[in-house]
């Protein structure tokens, strides 16, 4: 083994141990130098170690958190289909409490060789969580592009939705229909996205109603994604009187008007639920939700192609590319409680199911 790094240090011109780091597919090496010490186990005629093969050029890996909430089926649906046409397929990894983890799963693909991998509100969207793993993978060099969490240090493509945006837009629209007590449900505060939604929607409640921070602070509850988490922070926001809620996201809003429900409250007579996503099947609830949709098939086109981009060779701008989220109007949000009960639709629309008029184009990277 020693004649052997000898032997290819010698032939790449490089040390030993850079030799060895390379073998053992370690970072830290420059992609020239890892490519000359390849070259030079071809020209001795030594066989590359399993790991340092060839990657399989139709295969890339698409992570996400999990298949309950909708809005990540409806992702990896658009994703996978962009990967097909251009000419890759898709190995779907999804997590479940207590299963498979997002290293485990990075394992997996990196031995089936991936040609590169698509994460969806992964680690990188977890501020607490060790982002080293990303800067690991590039380093390889392995392409990979991020979804919905932005990490400055990680030279990588970022594809999010304005989240800002839309809890600004959100708390607009309820104080359009006379709201004042909004309040605001939305996950842990160690995640990305839900602190830039609360940072809109601080900024939204302080400019058009001129609310401090300490009286901002009673009005929002973080609590667990998913139904459960919304039905307890909608409890605890009824209790101090509010008439219309902002959510995290689509199923906490389910939650919410379960909460309400359950004290003989009407949606949206007696309160008014705003929505995160517009997962699928949103606009059959009863009632139809009010929502902020994530524009998802531009969001993935985005992803594919930079992800595309990377394979190929050429580099996709490191930077996280924001796309925004559009106000959809239904039957979950009205006028508030005491000025009347229809609800006014989108301007310019006579149909309140009409989406107002947006445009989820690309905006500016930041």
């Amino acid at each position: 083994m020693r004649a052997r790094l000898a032997d290819i240090a010698a032939q790449a011109e490089v040390s030993e141990a850079t030799v060895s780091r390379v073998l053992n597919d370690r970072p830290g090496v420059a992609p020239e130098t890892r490519q000359s010490v390849l070259t030079a186990l071809d020209v001795l005629g030594y066989e590359r170690p399993a790991r340092l093969r060839k990657r399989s050029a139709g295969l890339v890996g698409l992570v996400v958190p999990e298949l309950e909430n909708p809005i990540f089926p409806a992702f990896a649906q658009v994703i996978e289909s962009g990967l097909a046409q251009a000419g890759y397929t898709s190995v779907l990894c999804t997590q479940t409490p207590g299963g498979v983890t997002e290293d485990e799963y990075v394992e997996m693909l990196l031995d089936r060789q991936v040609s590169g991998i698509v994460f969806v509100s992964g680690l990188h969207a977890d501020t607490s969580a060790d982002h080293a793993r990303y800067r690991t993978l590039i380093a390889r060099p392995l392409p990979v592009v991020l979804v919905n969490g932005y990490v400055p240090n990680i030279p990588a493509p970022f594809v999010s939705c304005d989240d800002r945006e839309a809890g600004e837009l959100a708390v607009a629209h309820l104080v359009a229909l006379g709201h004042r007590r909004i309040g605001l449900i939305t996950g842990p505060a160690r995640y990305v996205p839900v602190q830039r939604k609360v940072a809109g929607y601080k900024a939204a409640m302080k400019r058009l109603l001129g609310l401090a921070d300490e009286e901002l602070d009673e009005l929002a509850e973080l609590s667990l994604f998913g139904v459960e988490g919304g039905e307890v922070a909608a409890a605890r926001l009824l209790d101090r009187g509010v008439t219309g809620l902002v959510c995290g996201s689509d199923l906490m809003a389910l939650g919410a008007i379960r909460a309400a429900r359950q004290r003989g409250l009407s949606v949206p007579a007696d309160l008014s639920v705003v929505g995160y996503d517009d997962s699928p099947l949103m606009a059959f609830t009863d009632p139809p939700l009010t929502t902020m949709r994530q524009p998802v098939t531009a969001m993935a086109v985005a992803a594919v192609r930079a992800l595309v981009d990377e394979i190929n060779g050429h580099a996709a701008p490191h930077s996280e590319y924001t796309f925004r989220p559009e106000l959809v109007v239904r039957g979950s949000t009205a006028v508030v409680p005491g000025l009347g009960r229809q609800a006014p639709g989108p301007a310019g629309s006579t149909d309140p199911a009409v989406p107002r008029p947006s445009s989820p184009e690309l905006a500016l990277p930041v």
